[in-house]
Parts: structure tokens; C-alpha cells; sequence
């Protein structure tokens, strides 16, 4: 047993002590291609999402100097008619990368000696293996002849955080390439591949950088969060998972739905960040968990890039509004931007948007990723974002102090700016709007939209805060008719009785603009009444 060469089943008996959801049907699929043409796989997502739980857990599994029966007995695996014949059947070469990067770091060596250490780290590891090691010989070299012998074999390669050095090295690419052209001597076609490869796992936060138009390293399959395919219910927990959870725990499960659901896979449906699921039943508390571990993925970096319409952008998806996205030609780093599209496929790899591959769309996916853009929002120092921020405050003010006309003046502006994007007459546009002009409710509100109440379904409500002494608003919305018309709406179906027992005040918001007047006419008014709680 080794460092990184066998390091036996510690990683994962540790994980199985606490409160494991079963995700081993993950090994039947990497079993599934073992010695096969499809046996190299590279599976990204985004930080908190396991990613380090799967690599431990496939170490387990394979790694032949341990016996780890007592682990996946009574797991799912088990259940597959391959367990037995790949359980502990492997030589397996576990790396996590960022653990070279924090020791080149330590040693004041550079990064682009990662590939040297790890060469130096596993010559030393097959000797003290009781393996034989020829001095002289490079670390390949020895791979190929030990594979070859009797007591040897093919080895599992098991890599964590594989793009680490990307990211580290962001601006550093003698350090990239020497990392990519060290993987290469590895998983390129060749004779090394065939002869000492049963299977590769690699996973990062990133897809593969691309050289060009094609992946550097174009041997291997990608699963992504764009694209993640067969693997899509091992990106975080499905629902089914999280409910289970919320049983056994006695959770809500509809606030926990709303705090960390979000990302939608064609074949599995939703899918919950694990970490954030965990961490708010052990603490007993909703909030958000997405602690920053690295400034090179600060949401405020990318936000406050200054390419075309991305501040727009990110006003329409914290109002909640999906938009188009292009992720074609993104090159899987952290620094070659070609627009805006660029940077919300980035976004969408590290988990800060969710991706609609049908529509080809993104938004934000839940309560928690909310929270993190209206945080980093207020420090973007943008003249245009400001001033957005300025106006939603104002708007706010205004509101709860009932000044219909000035809240009817600055919905008008919105809508005649988001004219040509959100299709000036269809029935959502106007609650798309809505939520653009409110921007900043995060700060004081919960937003829910078509919520039932009384005899019909809400448009717009906004709940105060548990902090927060602000009154609940009640928003309707109507065209070619009149501002009280929507308030006498909102009383005759009872939309208000939705809020009756919040405990706080509650305010209703009519809103009518004149749908069929010309462009630059669209006149926008307003009425606001206190409602009496009976």
C-alpha cells in the first residue's frame, strides 16, 4: 500500500461511517468499459458536488491491496452481475492533484514542476510497493514492463481535480501545457494505453482545455454539466434521494426543493447539490453553503467582465428570467473569453447557472445561487449595474410607501428597455419585467410567482424576510384595462388570503399598460391599496 499508488479503502470506509447516499452504481459504469475502447472518462461538476466522494469510493473498489467486501456488500453494486469479477482487482494510481500544487507552493517550486513531482511521487511509491523499479528508466517505461508481468497487470488511473493546474496556472500556460502533454504521454493512443490502461477516471471542475477547436486530450469521453449524459443522476442527488433525505430527517422538503434544486438532466430530472442538502440538515438551517475555495472562481470575476449586453444579462437572471446562450467554441479555462456566451458557459461548468438543452437557455438555478449573485452584484462596479441597483432600491421605496406614479414610471422604463428580449406583448412579458424592476429583492424578499391563493393564482408575491420589517406585496398585472381593475382582481378572487397569516402588512400592487398603444406610447399605470386584514 501506497501514497498514490494503492492506497486502499480508508477514503471511502470513512465517507460509509457518515450518512451515505448510495451512488456505487457509478462503478457499474466505469466496469461497464473497463479494457474497452471507451474505458477513458472525464466526468466535470462543479465544487461541492461529490467529486472527491466518487474518486474515493472508485479507489475502494478497485484497489487490489485491500479487501473491501464489508463496503459495497450491501450497496448497489452488489446487485450487478460484474461485482465480484473487478472488486480488488487492480493496481490503482490515485492523484489528487491540488495536493502537488499545495506542496510545489510549500517548496517555492513552480508549477510547471507538477509533472515532474508526480512522475518522482510514483517511481517512489511502485518501489516501496515491492515492485521492481530500473533506475534510468522513465516512469512509463516501468508501467509497460510491470503491467506486462505476471504479478503486475493493468493499472486503474483514478485522477482528482485534474485541472487544477488550469486553474492555478491560469496565466501560466508553459505550466498548462507541460501538465496536458504529461497526460497525454499517458492516455494518448499509442503503446503505453492499450498495455497498462484498464480504465482512466478523471474529474475536475472544467471539461478538458481545448487546443484549438479539440480537446488536448481527445482520447478521452466528456460528461459535463452541459452534457452529462449516462452520468447524469451522479452529478449531485436526485430527488428521489433528497426526498428520502428529508424523510428520514424530518425536513421540509419543499423549502429544501427550493434552496438547492435547480439543475434539470434530460433523463433524470432534478438534481440537488449535495453539500448544500448535508450541511442545512446537519446544522438545521437553510441557507447558503457556497463557501468560495478559490478567488479564480469568484463569481464577482466574471460578472463584472465588461463584454456586450452580460450586465443586462445578469439583471434578467437574478429577476429570474432564462436566456439564450451559445456554449459552443468555450476553450475550458478560466481566461480565454470571447464574449459573453463564454462566460456563462463558465458558469454553467462551475454551477452558478443551470443549463436548458432543449431550449438553450440558462438561469439561476435555486434560493442559494440567488443569495451568492446578489451578493456579488453589489460589489460589481459597473456604472450600469449600479444604477440598476439604484433603481430597484428606489423602486422598493416607493412602493412601500405607496407612490403609484413613481413605481408606474420605472416599471414603463424597464419594459421600453426590455422591449425587443422578452417580446413586448406576450402574456409573461410584463411579470418578466416586473422582476427585472424589482432586482434587488433578494435583499429583504422571498419571490414566488402564479402562487395559488383565494380563488386563483397570484402573478407576483413578494414575502418579507424573517429579518425583515417590510410589508408583503401582492402584484397583478393587466393590459388595455386599468391599474384598480388589477386591485379589484387581487380582492375578488382572495389573492391576499395567501399572506393573511404571515404576520406582516400587506400591500396590493396594480399594474396596466396600454398593450395596443404605439411604440414610445405604452403609457404605464399604477394603483396601490393596503389591504385589511379581517
Amino acid at each position: 500500500m501506497g501514497i498514490y499508488l494503492n492506497p486502499g479503502n480508508s477514503g471511502f470506509a470513512q465517507i460509509c461511517r457518515g450518512e451515505y447516499v448510495d451512488k456505487t452504481g457509478l462503478v457499474e459504469l466505469i466496469n461497464q468499459r473497463i479494457n474497452g475502447p471507451e474505458n477513458l472518462l472525464c466526468i466535470s461538476r462543479p465544487r461541492r458536488f461529490g467529486k472527491s466522494y466518487a474518486a474515493k469510493m472508485l479507489v475502494a473498489y478497485y484497489d487490489r491491496s485491500c479487501n473491501s467486501h464489508v463496503l459495497f456488500d450491501d450497496k448497489k453494486i452488489a446487485e450487478t452481475t460484474d461485482y465480484r469479477k473487478h472488486l480488488n482487482k487492480y493496481s490503482v494510481i490515485y492523484l489528487d492533484i491540488t495536493t502537488f500544487i499545495s506542496e510545489a507552493l510549500t517548496q517555492n517550486r513552480l508549477l510547471q514542476d507538477v509533472p515532474g513531482m508526480i512522475q518522482e511521487a510514483l517511481l517512489k511509491d511502485l518501489a516501496e510497493c515491492g515492485f521492481q523499479v530500473r533506475e534510468g528508466d522513465s516512469l512509463n517505461d516501468n508501467l509497460v514492463r510491470i503491467a506486462g508481468q505476471p504479478d503486475g497487470g493493468k493499472f486503474v488511473f483514478v485522477i482528482d481535480e485534474w485541472d487544477a493546474v488550469i486553474r492555478e496556472a491560469k496565466d501560466d500556460p508553459e505550466a498548462q501545457n507541460k501538465f496536458l502533454t504529461f497526460l497525454r504521454g499517458w492516455f494518448k493512443n499509442g503503446q503505453f494505453t492499450p498495455k497498462v490502461v484498464a480504465a482512466a477516471y478523471m474529474t475536475g471542475i472544467l471539461p478538458i482545455k481545448k487546443d484549438g477547436s479539440q480537446s488536448s486530450i481527445s482520447e478521452f469521453d466528456e460528461y459535463s454539466m452541459v452534457k452529462p449524459l449516462f452520468f447524469d443522476k451522479y452529478v449531485g442527488f436526485t430527488e428521489d434521494e433528497v426526498r428520502c433525505l428529508c424523510e428520514k430527517n424530518n425536513v421540509d422538503f419543499k423549502t429544501m426543493k427550493q434552496w438547492y434544486d435547480g439543475y434539470v438532466f434530460r433523463n433524470v430530472g432534478s438534481v440537488y447539490n449535495p453539500n448544500s442538502v448535508m450541511k442545512s440538515i446537519r446544522f438545521d438551517e437553510f441557507d447558503s453553503y457556497w463557501t468560495e475555495t478559490s478567488a479564480a472562481e469568484g463569481l464577482m470575476d466574471y460578472i463584472s467582465k465588461g463584454y456586450k449586453a452580460l450586465t443586462r444579462t445578469i439583471a434578467e437572471l437574478i429577476g429570474g428570467v432564462a436566456v439564450k446562450v451559445s456554449i459552443t467554441g468555450f476553450a475550458n479555462d478560466l481566461t480565454t473569453f470571447r464574449g459573453r456566451d463564454d462566460v456563462l458557459t463558465l458558469m454553467i461548468h462551475l454551477g452558478y447557472l443551470a443549463y436548458d438543452a432543449e431550449n438553450q437557455t440558462v438561469r439561476i438555478p435555486n434560493e442559494e445561487i440567488k443569495l451568492e449573485f446578489q451578493k456579488a452584484v453589489r460589489d460589481v462596479k459597473h456604472e450600469a449595474t449600479m444604477k440598476r441597483l439604484e433603481e430597484s432600491d428606489q423602486l422598493f421605496f416607493d412602493t412601500i410607501h405607496e407612490k403609484a406614479d413613481a413605481v408606474a414610471a420605472q416599471i414603463e422604463k424597464i419594459h421600453m428597455e426590455e422591449n425587443v428580449p422578452l417580446h413586448y406583448n406576450k402574456e409573461d412579458s410584463l411579470r418578466s419585467v416586473i422582476k427585472l424592476a424589482y432586482y434587488t429583492y433578494r435583499d429583504h424578499y422571498v419571490q414566488f410567482e402564479e402562487l395559488p391563493g383565494g380563488e386563483g393564482f397570484a402573478d407576483v408575491v413578494y414575502f418579507p424576510r424573517h429579518d425583515s420589517d417590510w410589508p408583503t406585496l401582492v402584484i397583478e398585472l393587466k393590459w388595455n384595462k386599468t391599474a384598480r381593475g388589477a386591485i379589484d382582481q387581487i380582492l375578488n378572487k382572495k389573492y391576499a388570503n395567501v399572506a393573511e397569516n404571515f404576520g406582516t402588512d400587506i400591500l396590493l400592487v396594480g399594474v396596466n399598460y396600454e398593450k395596443d398603444a404605439p411604440p414610445g406610447k405604452r403609457k404605464h399605470t399604477c394603483s396601490i391599496v393596503r389591504y385589511e386584514v379581517k
